[in-house]
């Protein structure tokens, strides 16, 4: 058997999307510092970028992403993930019995090898050698406007919300197809039970994924799951150097923050001694905080798109981990948005 794929980090990120959708995506990704910089040779497809960072917006009326909106609305609906060696992953995956997706190319497109994933997504392997090439001929027609900020460099990791019984598959399937290592299981407080999170990162951290259960069926795991008719992609983090440029550029640019109320910013200061001029700056912009050591993690919360995926920026000072400690805070706030329907 072919040793397990060694990844670099997340290629691409596609998004599935009514044109109405498309545009309440593109006021987040503009707030957020993307900007829209090249269309599809041929399809009704869209990529923004920002620093390495690519997200491509499917808005096409047939095909798996039209498909996949019907189902979910506007979601992601693949990612694409940089790999050394295209033929030796696909073979790990043949060995694995795990199913390939092929759709029919057009002229000129790149034929990407491509499996299933969590919730009927898609998982593309994308040859990062010529990843350069492959995004010059196939977004070709360049787009006039604006460039991106440079708050943003890469995406940090991508959670997944998955039925309880799922959990130990995909964890399976991430393991045993990616040359990725498990962290310790964490139990996180949602106000309606509890939720179980696991991540597989690679040695580099280039690439991590971060995969939340729940039995309560009335958690934001479960309502996610429940709305979205079955698992997929919760929340994208993007990793950014200074996070208070990043969110001061962001409420500029019209971003809608989930709100931390204050009561989180007297405990802070008290359990972890700082500067409450700093504490101040965190609280004005709904900022949370983290430290292990001298280690620190700065972190903050768009509200959910289509009350469905929700976006987070990170900086990370030396830190590992993935901010679990204020998780139930996020949680909490996410809660008071719920409308009478319970989503």
């Amino acid at each position: 058997m072919p040793p397990r794929v060694e990844t670099h980090g997340v290629e691409f990120i596609e998004f599935a999307a009514s044109h109405e959708e498309a545009e309440e995506f593109g006021q987040i990704f503009t707030a957020l510092g993307f900007a829209p910089t090249a269309r599809h040779r041929s399809k009704d497809v869209v990529r923004w970028q920002q620093g390495a960072i690519n997200l491509v917006v499917n808005s096409e009326p047939e095909g798996i992403a039209h498909s996949f909106e019907i189902v979910h609305g506007g979601s992601v609906c693949a990612l694409g993930l940089s790999v050394n060696d295209q033929v030796a992953a696909m073979a790990r995956a043949e060995a694995l019995d795990i199913e390939r997706f092929a759709q029919k190319v057009g002229p000129g497109e790149w034929e990407i090898p491509c499996l299933r994933a969590v919730g009927g997504s898609l998982l593309y392997l994308v040859d990062g050698a010529s990843a350069a090439q492959m995004w010059a001929e196939e977004f070709p027609v360049a787009l006039a406007g604006a460039g991106p900020r440079s708050d943003l460099t890469t995406v940090d990791h991508v959670a997944q919300a998955m039925h309880y019984e799922e959990f130990l598959s995909w964890l399976l399937f991430y393991t045993a197809l990616l040359d990725v290592s498990k962290t310790p299981q964490l139990e996180i407080t949602d106000p309606m039970g509890l939720v179980y999170s696991q991540a597989v990162q690679n040695d580099d951290r280039s690439l991590r994924f971060t995969l939340n259960v729940s039995q309560a069926t009335q958690s934001l795991t479960s309502r996610f799951i429940q709305n979205y008719f079955g698992a997929g992609v919760q929340h994208i983090a993007f990793a950014c150097g200074d996070i208070f440029t990043a969110a001061d550029n962001a409420r500029a640019g019209g971003l809608p923050f989930l709100e931390i109320g204050p009561n989180y910013y007297e405990d802070i200061e008290a359990r972890f001694g700082l500067d409450p001029a700093l504490v101040a700056r965190m609280a004005a912009a709904n900022i949370l905080y983290d430290r292990d050591g001298e280690a620190e993690y700065f972190q903050f919360y768009s509200r959910a798109v289509a009350k469905r995926v929700f976006f987070e920026v990170v900086e990370r000072r030396d830190y590992d981990g993935y901010g679990a400690v204020n998780a139930a805070i996020r949680l909490n706030a996410q809660a008071r948005h719920r409308d009478p329907a319970g989503i």
